[in-house]
Order: structure tokens, then C-alpha cells, then sequence
């Protein structure tokens, strides 16, 4: 059951729609979600030493979407990472993130990110393209995501499930620091694989 990439039936005259029409399941997930931080993750990965990979994620966020099945253009998705809850499991490294080298979190407490449009790709798999802005630098990026579905969870909570994956050059926001290896290469990557897997509630 898709979610972004169905035509409204107010366009019943329009082929496509008529090869994609709104069922009354996707139809019922119209509504306004807040995302689940409790069992929600932001992670990412960067290449370490060119030899591992590091991961993290940010512990404390908030977010919103609303979901619209019978006009998916109006589907919307926003956050807001406080970036001071930053985790790859050592405080040191948690530390140098959190410095002037990286993410200057004195400065710059939050990265928000806003989406602008969603598209179908087929099946369950989607990409929603928004504004991220970190460091004070807005750039635009693509989520592809694989909507999971939707549930009644034990607490009576309407919930709805995405996975997402994006890659970023951290070096597009400003974020430049690096040191050089003697065989070679740099000690940090410059590319970034973010990792989303988001659990939203709706509204009451």
C-alpha cells in the first residue's frame, strides 16, 4: 500500500489516476503524525581511517508529518535534531563532533530538516526531497524510503512506519575538518550515509 504516490480521486478523469485509484485503506491514513523519538532512530555512517566505518545517531529530535492519501503532493515531513545528542559511543569523539571542528553546537544547537516534495518510485518505495540545514547552510537533499505500513499498537496508538536512507558530502555544509594518513587518504570521509527509521503517531 503506497502513501506518496497516489493520484487524488478528484482527478477521476485523469488515466493516471485512474490506474492508481485512492483505496479506502490509504484513504484512512490522511491525517496529521508526530514521530516517536522511543522508537524512532537518526543514525549515520562515515568512513573512518579509510578502513571502518563509525556509526552514530542523535538520541533527542522531534518531528512531524502529514500525510495526505487522497492528494499525496500535500504530504509534508519536518525535524528538528538537537545536535547536542549526538552518539557513536565515545565521549571523546562525541566530544570533537560537538567542537568548532565539526558541528559548532554552541552556535548551532539544531538541524531541522523540511521537505518541499515526495514522488512515487513503485511498489513501497518512495523519495522525499526537503531543505537540510545544518551549521547555519540550507542544502537540498533526498530520503528514499520504504514505507512499512500502518498498525494499532496495544496503547490504541495509530502509528505508521518508514525506513530512509540518504548520502550527504558533509563538505557541502561547511564541515571541512580532516587530518591526512600517511599511506594515504584522509581520516574522516567526506561522504555521510544517513539512516532513518521513523515510528509517527497520529494525532488525536
Amino acid at each position: 500500500m503506497g502513501i506518496f504516490g497516489r493520484k487524488s480521486t478528484d482527478a477521476a478523469e485523469s488515466p493516471a489516476s485512474a490506474a492508481t485509484p485512492v483505496t479506502p485503506e490509504l484513504a484512512a491514513l490522511t491525517g496529521e503524525y508526530t514521530i516517536d523519538p522511543a522508537h524512532s532512530t537518526i543514525g549515520f555512517v562515515a568512513r573512518h581511517a579509510m578502513v571502518t566505518n563509525v556509526k552514530g545517531s542523535f538520541k533527542d529530535f522531534e518531528g512531524s508529518l502529514h500525510l495526505d492519501g487522497g492528494d499525496p503532493a500535500k504530504s509534508t515531513a519536518s525535524l528538528d535534531i538537537k545536535m547536542d545528542s549526538i552518539d557513536t559511543g565515545s565521549a571523546d569523539r562525541d566530544g570533537h563532533l560537538k567542537s568548532a571542528d565539526f558541528f559548532k553546537i554552541d552556535e548551532f544547537p539544531t538541524m531541522t530538516f523540511r521537505s518541499t516534495r515526495a514522488e512515487a518510485l513503485g511498489g513501497d518505495d518512495y523519495r522525499i526531497t526537503g531543505d537540510l540545514e545544518v551549521l547555519g547552510t540550507t542544502k537540498e537533499i533526498s530520503i528514499d524510503l520504504e514505507f512499512n505500513g500502518a498498525a494499532k499498537d496495544p496503547f490504541g496508538n495509530e502509528r505508521v512506519g518508514f525506513e530512509g536512507k540518504a548520502e550527504i558530502l558533509r563538505s557541502e555544509w561547511g564541515i571541512t575538518w580532516n587530518a591526512a594518513l600517511e599511506t594515504g587518504g584522509v581520516l574522516v570521509s567526506d561522504k555521510i550515509k544517513l539512516n532513518f527509521d521513523i515510528s509517527a503517531i497520529r494525532n488525536a
